[in-house]
């Protein structure tokens, strides 16, 4: 250990650990090691087959904290995911990854404990340094793909978060444990703290300090390349979102409040104006009924974002499509599709009268128009409906606040 230290016995109460994944930062890695020294020895190194003069710096380390060293470089990805066994074997709780390139300050250490220290400890934490982007130094391409990660985050997890791509972090790793990851590169800090976020651990910022100094500094991220392969994520992890992620959540919402409560507090009480909520309202009756089988989530969702309309008041409204109501919706179809194509209207929709492909066809194709029809006319009828409930409890609401 140096000899100016400001040791913090908590990296030892908490069971916490840092780690620092480098390549080929020959510039800066002494005085980041230097630096975290004076927190903790409780360090694991990750040296990703770097090619400069990492090994020999790394030798005046060898006996005071782990260090792993990989013959080929196999970028950031790959040396996370050795930091967290490493971090597991050791029996770790947490762990803190600081870059070796010197745009993060060790200083900044003890904000994260401070935070860790104030977590419920049934609950798992992962911190993420929130960096003034702002700041001069801050190149535009990092500034622009960040805000471009923390668009796509929100998406798929629906928290708001000022930093996604800083990789100055505390992760859980007995949660990490229990994930499946199949990235390797920049990408998988993104993968990391999505299904993380799904898994109901806690996802938040904390501000830390940076510092782009591009005279020392060695930057191996590839803009074409790994813009490419955080874009192929991104669009696998939404897709997982519509179909999986935010119907479920949405719907264990609604069981934990209550459906009277949920109504209340998010549909009632929503900022959002009459006509914004009518328009969620009429949207989600339109693709609940349209015959639009196996996408209408997906559909209903993304349309919501699209329109900026509340996404939960249209999926909850989606759902019109559920077994008891279903045959109202078939019949209703079909009748009108008869009416709108000429046919003789048939109240028993006696199933004996279909008796080949072309029937079958023919009745499909009658019920699709007639369902289209149906959900055009239900959803602009409730639209004005609600538009003019929501218009009246706003004037209520208006009086008697004056």
């Amino acid at each position: 250990m140096t000899e100016t230290t400001l040791y913090d016995p908590r990296f030892e109460t908490l069971n916490c650990c840092v780690f620092i994944p480098t390549y080929n930062n020959q510039n800066t890695l002494e005085r980041v090691l230097e630096g975290v020294i004076k927190y903790t020895d409780r360090i694991i190194i990750i040296n990703d087959g770097a090619t400069d003069d990492t090994a020999s710096i790394l030798e005046n380390y060898q006996n005071q904290f782990t260090i792993i060293t990989f013959p080929d470089n196999k970028g950031k990805g790959m040396a996370l995911r050795e930091g967290f066994k490493q971090a597991s074997q050791l029996g770790y709780d947490y762990m803190i990854t600081i870059d070796s390139d010197g745009q993060h300050f060790p200083s900044d250490l003890p904000l994260f404990l401070d935070e860790l220290e104030k977590q419920d400890k049934d609950s798992s934490l992962v911190l993420i340094g929130s960096r003034n982007m702002d700041d001069p130094s801050v190149p535009g391409k990092s500034s622009f793909g960040n805000k471009f990660s923390n668009f796509w985050y929100y998406i798929e997890t629906g928290i708001k978060l000022k930093d996604t791509q800083s990789g100055y972090r505390l992760y859980p790793i007995k949660e990490i444990t229990k994930l499946k990851l199949f990235t390797s590169k920049f990408e998988l800090e993104i993968e990391v703290i999505v299904k993380l976020a799904w898994r109901n651990v806690e996802v938040r910022n904390i501000p830390v300090q940076v510092l782009y100094d591009e005279t020392e500094r060695v930057s191996h991220f590839r803009p074409f390349k790994d813009f490419t392969r955080i874009s192929i994520l991104n669009t696998w992890l939404v897709t997982l979102t519509l179909f999986f992620y935010l119907p479920k959540r949405l719907i264990n919402r609604v069981k934990k409040k209550g459906f009277k409560q949920y109504w209340r507090e998010n549909v009632l009480r929503s900022n959002d104006p009459p006509l914004k909520k009518a328009s969620a309202i009429s949207l989600g009756l339109f693709i609940g009924i349209a015959p639009l089988w196996g996408f209408q989530t997906v559909l209903v969702i993304s349309l919501a974002i699209a329109f900026k309309l509340n996404r939960t008041i249209a999926f909850l409204f989606s759902n019109i499509s559920i077994p008891p109501i279903i045959p109202f919706i078939i019949y209703g179809s079909y009748q009108i599709g008869a009416m709108v194509m000429g046919k003789e209207m048939d109240p028993t929709l006696n199933i004996e009268d279909i008796k080949s492909g072309t029937d079958i066809f023919k009745s499909l194709g009658q019920y699709i128009l007639g369902s289209f029809i149906l959900a055009t006319l239900v959803s602009l009828i409730s639209g004005v409906i609600a538009y003019l409930y929501f218009s009246s409890r706003k004037s209520k609401s208006n009086a008697i606040d004056a």
